[in-house]
């Protein structure tokens, strides 16, 4: 009993760090091996961008105006925004700043139809070779659509991915809200992946694909869009890059209450999405199947890793050294989360326990997905983060 108890301590053990560590290191030993993408830079297609909105009056002026000073010719580009049933000004915000823009184009849908719903309406709209998807709070660097779309002059990119930045807003510097730390690290990865040609998980705030990869999305069992829309690339065959230098910003939930809630419907809709492409996981690139295993599997399942690991640490402590060492070590973990917390309640934030306490409170939010996956409970009905 104790044996077998070990020997799920070690496997649980050894995803764990493969996800997060061995994982990136192959990642980078295998980058380093990749021919460099050969680039005309005299390619400049004509673009479509497509937003889906909902109640976003506090930013979506902001955002048209930003997409009106890109450094690209505006000729090529249509911008289509759908408003989701929105109830607050965001309806009559588009249609004044339709008068004033010939390349926006709006849809006002009278009923709610959730992000997948509305961007499926937009792309049959969209003309445009090239399809960017980006969001009511986003925004760009002049240059950022110059360099995205620069790798489709490779016609084996089938998507590129820009580099998102996310920045702390006043209230979540100190409600403990570690998503930025959390962020960079996840941005190496991506990074990474983009070298491989193998990016799985483009930023929904700024990717890009070529538009007759698109597959509808699908709106009766909620997916994560901008991950059903990755893999469907992937899928077909067609790598997926990283432009670091299309760069894009959004700010963070204000509290670790809306990330939280944030965490909970993307871990619903992840592995919902999963299913879709779970040949994935015997795909004939290896390497393709490794990744998707390693960066998305994997970490859908960290929650129960992490008990497991507690469990069989907690039982099989005093009979081995090296586990009584780790699992001792995951109890100063949870501790420092739980000082976390506590700092969380009376608004100081201190890195050495708003971090773990941030993992720890994003895995059960993970966990809560996942059993509202297995209950039928997530809805293709989406709420903005508040900011």
């Amino acid at each position: 009993m104790i044996f077998t108890l070990e020997i799920l301590f070690y496997v649980a053990g050894l995803l764990i760090i493969n996800s997060f560590f061995i994982y990136p290191v192959v990642l980078f030993i295998k980058s380093k091996k990749q021919n460099k993408l050969i680039i005309d830079l005299t390619y400049k297609p004509k673009i479509s961008i497509l937003i889906a909105a909902y109640n976003e009056e506090k930013v979506i002026e902001e955002r048209i105006k930003n997409l009106s000073e890109l450094n690209y010719d505006l000729s090529k580009i249509e911008v289509f925004i759908g408003s989701d049933a929105s109830t607050d000004r965001t309806n009559g915000i588009l249609t004044e700043q339709k008068k004033k823009y010939s390349w926006l184009n709006i849809y006002l849908s009278e009923e709610r139809r959730g992000k997948a719903g509305i961007l499926n309406q937009l792309y049959k709209q969209a003309k445009n070779e090239i399809v960017v998807f980006t969001d009511a709070n986003t925004q760009f660097n002049r240059d950022t659509l110059n360099n995205l779309i620069e790798d489709f002059s490779d016609d084996n990119i089938g998507g590129v991915c820009g580099r998102l930045v996310l920045v702390d807003n006043e209230k979540s510097k100190s409600e403990g809200v570690e998503e930025v730390e959390y962020w960079k690290y996840e941005t190496i990865v991506k990074k990474l992946e983009g070298k491989c040609g193998i990016l799985l998980a483009a930023n929904g705030g700024i990717f890009a694909i070529r538009r007759e990869l698109f597959e509808p999305i699908p709106t009766i069992n909620a997916v994560t869009d901008d991950l059903f829309v990755s893999l469907s690339v992937i899928a077909e065959g067609y790598k997926f890059s990283y432009r670091n230098d299309a760069v894009a910003y959004e700010e963070t939930g204000k509290d670790v209450s809306a990330e939280y809630r944030r965490k909970v419907r993307f871990g619903a809709t992840n592995f919902q999405t999963l299913i879709y492409f779970k040949k994935l996981l015997w795909n004939k690139n290896k390497f393709l199947s490794y990744a998707f295993f390693s960066h998305k599997v994997t970490r859908w399942f960290l929650p129960l890793l992490l008990v497991l690991l507690f469990l069989t640490g907690a039982i099989t402590s005093g009979h081995n050294d090296i586990i009584s060492k780790i699992f001792y070590l995951q109890v100063i973990i949870y501790l420092l989360a739980l000082c976390g917390y506590l700092l969380s309640q009376i608004k100081i934030r201190i890195p050495l326990f708003s971090i773990p306490y941030f993992f720890v409170i994003s895995n059960i939010a993970i966990a809560e997905g996942f059993l509202k996956f297995i209950r039928r409970k997530h809805s293709v009905i989406w709420k903005s983060t508040e900011r």
